[in-house]
């Protein structure tokens, strides 16, 4: 007999044999048939998979992360034997879960799949899931397993192959298709109620442009049409808020081929919304006692050595200059240009915690491939600050960071977040992470602290650390849902020591600070990407970069109009005037296409009254006021950033 213990601590006697589906029937059938997959001990496992030892267990469905991935991952599979029997003589490489489904790349050996073939594919799957295969999960040698695929002709499969060894290599086969795969996977086909095959793409063999391209297929499934209706309803909805879209028909950003890829250009819109931003955590930087500070784009290569950002780095970084015989990088990062600004004045411990703020420009060399927008680009303007202080001084001052988080999800209407905790791997010290395994335990004890003690909702994530630290990495939700990664708040305890940081403690010795590395708004242009999509281009009044359009009905109330122009702009109210021959309709039709908040139609009888006719964005007539009485209202609401 083995001991199962479950999650609640309890502990059942079993067969040794027995499997994690036969240990749900034990419980109730209704469980057994929602379970998808189940954690034994560290791993998640087959629902089938024999079980021979003591181990803890958890089911897993449909609502857990590694149900919805595993669920998805099954679906590539249940269409890589849809497209086998279509594309007979196909080669596959991989086919993993993505954030919202799945895909497979394919080498289809010359013939090129349509949209019409999506169609085929979808219908065949749709088979395929009435059949109600099972996935079966075979170890094979690797041997064996060479073969196999020596026999398909299928170099991709062996290429896999050579990075693997004896005993950690098995088959996945459901219906007619066997695959290459560690697993795991559903129970079988029939869980997968509603499929969508959504797009067609090429993709470099290994994500490298000297390989062949690939044809990749993505789809999306769901245990029930009502979910994938309502997930394609969500697709239909983010597809009218893609900042890219948004960006160009608002004069937001620009791309230049010429330029470069992933420099965007600020156009006068989009470079009100970032002075806007500037203005705010400026305002709200100052309140929180942070001394602001400018440093250049460029600096001398033993910057960047001392730093340790080269060795770890450098993969990120332009190439450097040479000048004057000595090497020159564009800044990837404010942090080192920052401590050369702290150590360059003695401080003691009555100047701690000391702390520097800078909207500063970095360039990043991202990979053509990972280019996306706003949101993945090679010029970035950063909300960046670091924060030198004590060992006792961090709980206040890391907590104080996220407190300003929570104050700018407030202000933007973000509710939904979450704090990622991303700690190092002890395996990869002196390779990807400082060697200094003692302070690692102690500033992740310090951060989780922090954490636990604040209520801070937040999930722990291995091997995503900074090189000089722990970090948390912000995700916040749109209002549709979308995910995104917005700032970053890291502790460092080895840059501190890189450039012989001190301060005079209370004893009169020389002491290393703790520094954090803090930027709560992020990028102006992952911010300012998230934001199109979260207000779908409709910007609060106080981000917008018109914030009033003034609508004469005809010419001969124009002077009116300019009248009520130069009050607005008095006021510091971002204000412009249509004064096209174009009937009344047509402007506000257009004036809500640009998504101006506020209309003030001027007619006859606004200017005999002496007042004016609002309209407000999405919401239509507001009835008649003063000017005064408008501008005292939009000015209030500027204030407040409502």
């Amino acid at each position: 007999m083995i001991n199962i213990t479950f999650p609640d601590g309890a502990i059942r006697q079993y067969t040794k044999g027995t499997t994690s589906l036969d240990i749900a029937k034990s419980i109730s059938e209704g469980l057994a048939r929602k379970i998808l997959l189940a954690k034994v001990g560290d791993e998640v496992w087959d629902v089938a998979r024999p079980i021979h030892e003591d181990f803890s267990i958890k089911f897993l469905t449909w609502n857990e992360t590694e149900g919805k991935n595993t669920f998805w991952h099954s679906s590539a599979h249940l269409m890589a034997e849809a497209v086998e029997s279509v594309f007979p003589g196909v080669k596959f490489w991989v086919g993993p879960p993505i954030e919202n489904g799945f895909y497979y790349d394919m080498d289809l050996g010359g013939r090129k799949m349509s949209e019409e073939d999506l169609e085929t594919l979808e219908k065949k799957m749709k088979e395929l899931v009435k059949a109600n295969c099972a996935f079966e999960r075979k170890e094979i040698s690797k041997k064996n397993a060479t073969l196999y695929f020596e026999e398909k002709g299928d170099e991709y499969k062996l290429d896999l192959l050579n990075g693997l060894q004896d005993g950690g290599i098995t088959f996945y086969t459901q219906g007619n298709f066997t695959d290459l795969c560690r697993g795991p996977h559903i129970p079988s086909t029939g869980f997968i109620k509603a499929i969508k095959l959504l797009s067609i793409a090429g993709a470099y063999w290994k994500g490298d442009e000297k390989n062949k391209q690939l044809t990749r297929v993505y789809g999306v499934s769901f245990p029930s049409q009502k979910e994938l209706d309502e997930h394609l309803n969500l697709l239909e909805e983010a597809k009218k808020r893609d900042h890219r879209k948004l960006g160009k028909e608002l004069g937001i950003f620009t791309m230049d081929d010429e330029v470069g890829p992933g420099l965007p250009l600020w156009m006068p819109n989009g470079t009100i919304i970032i002075d806007e931003l500037e203005k705010l955590a400026k305002h709200t930087e100052q309140a929180a006692g942070y001394k602001r500070v400018v440093t250049p784009h460029i600096a001398k290569e033993s910057l960047y050595i001392t730093s340790g950002h080269l060795p770890y780095y450098q993969d990120s970084m332009y190439p450097p200059m040479e000048l004057e015989g000595q090497k020159y990088y564009l800044k990837a990062m404010n942090c080192p240009h920052h401590h050369k600004i702290f150590a360059a004045e003695q401080k003691s411990y009555k100047d701690l915690p000391f702390r520097l703020a800078e909207y500063g420009t970095c360039y990043r060399y991202e990979q053509s491939g990972e280019l996306f927008g706003l949101m993945r680009v090679r010029c970035l303007h950063m909300n960046d600050a670091h924060i030198y202080c004590t060992k006792e001084q961090f709980y206040d001052e890391f907590k104080a960071v996220n407190e300003m988080y929570l104050k700018y999800f407030k202000i933007f209407g973000i509710e939904k977040y979450v704090m990622r905790l991303s700690l190092h791997d002890p395996s990869k010290l002196g390779k990807k992470y400082v060697d200094e395994p003692e302070l690692w335990k102690e500033t992740e004890t310090l951060v989780r602290d922090v954490l636990i003690k604040t209520n801070t909702p937040f999930v722990e994530v291995q091997d995503e650390a900074a090189f000089y630290g722990p970090k948390i990495d912000v995700q916040i939700w749109s209002t549709i849902g979308k995910e995104f990664t917005l700032a970053t708040n890291q502790v460092d305890f080895a840059q501190g020591r890189r450039f012989k940081l001190e301060f005079t403690n209370q004893e009169n010795k020389s002491e290393t600070p703790l520094i954090i590395h803090r930027a709560p708004l992020g990028t102006h242009e992952r911010f300012i990407g998230f934001l199109l999509e979260h207000y779908a281009g409709k910007f609060p009044t106080w981000l917008a970069p018109v914030q009033v359009k003034i609508l004469p009905i005809s010419d001969k109330f124009l002077d009116y109009a300019k009248n009520i122009l130069a009050i607005l702009e008095k006021a510091d109210i971002r204000v412009s005037i249509d004064d096209r021959s174009e009937k009344i309709g047509k402007k506000i039709r257009d004036t809500e296409i640009a998504k101006v908040p506020y209309m003030l139609v001027i007619g006859e009888k606004e200017v005999s009254e002496k007042n004016i006719s609002i309209r407000r964005q999405g919401i239509g007539d507001m009835g008649v006021k003063s000017v005064e009485e408008f501008v005292s209202e939009i000015i209030k609401e500027i204030a407040e950033r409502n």
